[in-house]
C-alpha cells in the first residue's frame, strides 16, 4: 500500500519548482509513495482549500530590510504559503519545512523557513541553496520519507 504525500510550495524563480520536481523524481523511482504538487504561485488568486496531508513545505526565503539579526526582516512574496498553511488548519497536518535561499544572505540563509516552523509549531526538516544538489534532493527525499513513516 502507498503512502499519500502532500508538497506544497512556492516557487518565484523556478529555483524551488526546480528543486521538487527533481525530487517528486527521486522519491517515485525510490518509494512506493503517492505525491500531490501545489504551487502556491499556480493558484488564482492565492485560493486556498483544505489539503489532507500529510503534507510538507518548501520556502524559498524572500527578505526585505534589516539584517536578520538585531535590525528585523520582513517577508515578502512568499506570504501566500503561510496563508495557505493558515487556512483550513492545514498546517496542523504539516509535519515539517524545508527552507531554501543563498548562502551569500548570511544569518537570513532560510530564515523564513525558520520563522513558519516557530509560527506553526512544526520543525525545519532540512535546507539547500538555490536550486540544490542532486545529493540534497536524496538527504531530503530520504529524511521526508524516514518522517512520513513515522507518521
Amino acid at each position: 500500500m502507498s503512502q499519500h504525500l502532500d508538497i506544497v510550495y512556492i516557487s518565484l524563480t523556478g529555483n524551488t519548482k526546480s528543486f521538487v520536481k527533481r525530487l517528486v523524481a527521486y522519491l517515485n523511482s525510490q518509494y512506493t509513495v503517492d505525491i500531490t504538487t501545489i504551487n502556491i504561485k499556480e493558484l488564482t488568486n492565492h485560493e486556498t482549500f483544505p489539503v489532507q496531508g500529510p503534507i510538507v513545505a518548501f520556502l524559498p526565503t524572500y527578505l526585505e530590510g534589516g539584517n536578520g539579526v538585531n535590525t528585523g526582516d520582513v517577508e515578502i512574496l512568499t506570504n501566500p504559503l503561510g496563508d495557505f498553511l493558515a487556512s483550513h488548519d492545514n498546517y496542523s497536518r504539516c509535519f515539517g519545512i524545508v527552507g531554501s535561499g543563498n548562502r551569500n544572505f548570511n544569518h537570513q540563509f532560510c530564515l523564513t523557513a525558520r520563522q513558519y516552523s516557530q509560527r506553526f509549531g512544526f520543525p525545519v526538516l532540512d535546507e539547500f541553496e538555490l536550486r540544490g544538489l542532486q545529493d540534497d534532493v536524496i538527504r531530503i527525499g530520504d529524511n521526508i520519507m524516514a518522517k512520513l513513516e513515522k507518521l
